[in-house]
């Protein structure tokens, strides 16, 4: 088992996608080009924190141009480097291809502690990182559309779209340069909860399906099913949430100062205003407190979410994992070793890079909303609810029954903006799995999930190249 400092996120990737390479029909020469990064920019600028002068440095990768525009978060941390960006710009190409959302894969970060700034400097850092990029045409609507990641939010988002309508006025599809922004400045309802909810229908379209259960060795569907989530940042947080709503039970919730468990069930709502008011999420009522964090992904437990960051689970603590499934939430939270250990003890693994790409399929939507500048159910919503009324008074008199207050309610409702969002993305996370399931039962050499899903994606992405005549 290698350390963690060296630990190469990037050549894991890699290592996937060779993996599953061997069980597609594409020319090495393609191959190669899919799994290069295509532009790689690493840059050092200078800020005044203070009375002192900074170098920040920071990085934007666009990996694939097979689609454009790319599209990928930018991360603040101080775990930032070269090799992390290009891993998830990678990983962000085949998530947009499996969920068929037309986008390459692209990533930005910047080496910082987010905490250690006020929100006036955070403001400049971003402000000038977004300059940088519009200098080398590495941001703008048809080009590359950066999105939050850890350590970065909505606020952040309206930063570089501020910065950037400045330095290109009159761009009619400006809004479309930036996505993860507040819906005052042209975001999408359900963005927020978007990776999250992605997370717990990918993961319940698996529990309802027979043959993967019986696999798994647990009962169809999800409720009663006891989840495990680590992380209660904005995935970990609603990932839990729609869990505990779907009639599964979260035992246990994990954070960097440790955890807490409680076989009866947590509420994350809870558990979050507790950990604001106390600053630590331990001695929660009821709950028993787990001092040492990583140690509550080893606790007994039907589904298991790593929602924090990469390499959590590797070769020296997956021998001891006793989850039946497990979702990667998070980008890259198993090593390949985890993987090899997992296939052999049966351990069914749904792969981050697909199961979280709820955020980057909202994305999508917010971004589509931006260029057609028109709100989503602006103009179908009256009409719907007005067309239902008629049926429903149809109904009333043929039958000479009223119906029910509430149920009038419901089946009037014309869909708003958030309803078609999360229709639209059940349905992408319901047809991601189905597909990637059907490639996997369809080949029996093929080891596990994420190799299913890698082969899911460089056809895809393969296919692009063929049908732009890239080659002959």
């Amino acid at each position: 088992m290698s350390t963690h400092q060296e630990y190469s996120f990037f050549d894991a990737v890699l290592a996937s996608f060779d993996k599953a390479a061997k069980f597609t029909a594409w020319d090495p020469g393609i191959l190669e080009q899919i799994k290069q990064c295509n532009s790689v920019y690493r840059m050092h600028f200078p800020v005044k924190i203070g009375d002192k002068i900074e170098v920040i440095k920071a990085y934007r990768v666009q990996h694939s141009h097979h689609k454009t525009p790319c599209k990928g978060g930018i991360r603040f941390a101080t775990t930032v480097n070269l090799d992390e960006v290009m891993a998830l710009a990678a990983l962000m190409t085949y998530k947009c291809a499996i969920v068929n959302v037309p986008f390459g894969g692209a990533k930005g970060g910047i080496n910082i502690d987010p905490k250690k700034y006020t929100p006036y400097e955070l403001e400049k850092i971003t402000r000038r990182y977004t300059h940088e990029l519009i200098k080398k045409n590495f941001i703008g609507p048809g080009t590359d559309v950066p999105a939050p990641d850890y350590g970065t939010g909505e606020r952040e988002m309206s930063w570089i779209l501020d910065t950037y309508t400045s330095m290109k006025p009159g761009e009619i599809d400006a809004l479309g340069c930036v996505t993860g922004k507040p819906v005052t400045q042209g975001g999408v309802r359900g963005r927020r909860e978007a990776t999250g909810l992605g997370v717990f229908y990918g993961i319940r379209e698996i529990c309802s399906m027979p043959d993967m259960m019986e696999k798994a060795g647990l009962s169809k569907g999800i409720k009663g099913k006891r989840v495990i989530v680590q992380g209660l940042g904005n995935v970990g947080y609603h990932a839990a949430k729609f869990f505990r709503e779907g009639g599964a039970t979260v035992i246990a919730l994990a954070e960097l100062e440790g955890a807490i468990f409680n076989p009866g069930g947590l509420n994350e709502e809870e558990v979050f205003q507790h950990r604001k008011k106390e600053g630590t999420i331990l001695n929660f009522p009821g709950a028993t407190n787990i001092l040492h964090s990583p140690d509550v992904l080893e606790l007994d437990c039907d589904i298991l979410i790593p929602a924090a960051l990469e390499n959590v689970i590797n070769g020296e603590n997956a021998p001891r994992i006793k989850a039946k499934i497990i979702g990667e939430a998070a980008n890259g939270p198993l090593t390949p070793e985890a993987d090899e250990i997992f296939i052999k003890k049966g351990i069914l693994v749904v792969p981050d890079m697909y199961l979280n790409a709820g955020g980057v399929t909202v994305s999508y939507f917010e971004w589509l909303k931006n260029l057609s500048h028109v709100r989503y159910g602006r103009m179908e919503k009256r009409f719907t609810e007005n067309q239902n009324s008629i049926i429903l008074t149809q109904i009333e008199d043929l039958t000479g029954k009223e119906v029910k207050a509430k149920e009038r309610e419901i089946i009037m409702h014309g869909p708003d903006e958030a309803d078609l969002v999360y229709s639209g993305l059940e349905e992408t996370m319901i047809g991601a799995t189905r597909e990637i399931t059907e490639v996997w039962k369809s080949n029996p050499d093929i080891p596990d999930m994420r190799t299913a899903a890698y082969v899911v994606a460089i056809n895809k992405v393969g296919t692009s190249y063929a049908e732009l005549g890239i080659f002959p």
